[in-house]
């Protein structure tokens, strides 16, 4: 069992256009479906490129989480999202964006019905870690289950980012 612990952020996205281009970023595409979306338990299929995983997650607090991960045929993936995930999907081009040697943040560009929604994530080795935001970070979502994947998968961002609906 792994335990991830990792603090999430919106990206300012005129700040993320200029990275991008300057850094000469390659992403890779990622689509996600759920199996199971329970209030501290998440299993989700996951495919990037020619391979695939079963994931299940337990969250332990907002910041911590168990996660079982074990490699699945692609094919099966395939059929297991579009058979069994229904509108539980999420489409999204992750980018793996280093400050230095020791200081690598994930960044996700939401598509589809999240489009226009950029999550830089930083995972850390204990809860109390310190380190810095670039100046493409904008404000700390990690407590805000909104912008939870599964969460997400359920209730795109375009039906809710104008702030007239903010929750079930």
């Amino acid at each position: 069992m792994a335990v991830e612990i990792e603090r999430r952020f919106l990206v300012k996205p005129e700040y993320w256009q200029e990275l991008l281009a300057s850094k000469q970023l390659e992403g890779k595409l990622i689509i996600q479906g759920y199996l199971c979306i329970e209030q501290h338990t998440v299993v989700r299929i996951r495919m990037i490129e020619d391979q695939a995983w079963i994931t299940i997650k337990n969250k332990i607090n907002e910041l911590i989480r168990r996660e079982y991960e074990y490699a699945i045929p692609q094919g099966d993936a395939q059929q297991i999202i579009q058979h069994m995930c229904g509108n539980q999907v999420i489409i999204k081009t992750r980018y793996k964006v280093c400050i230095d040697d020791t200081d690598c943040w994930e960044v996700d560009v939401f598509h589809g019905k999240n489009d226009g929604l950029i999550i830089a994530e930083h995972e850390l080795d204990d809860p109390e870690q310190i380190f810095t935001c670039p100046i493409w970070i904008d404000q700390e979502i990690t407590h805000d289950h909104r912008y939870d994947n599964m969460y997400l998968a359920r209730h795109p961002f375009k039906y809710w980012s104008d702030g007239k609906d903010t929750d079930d």
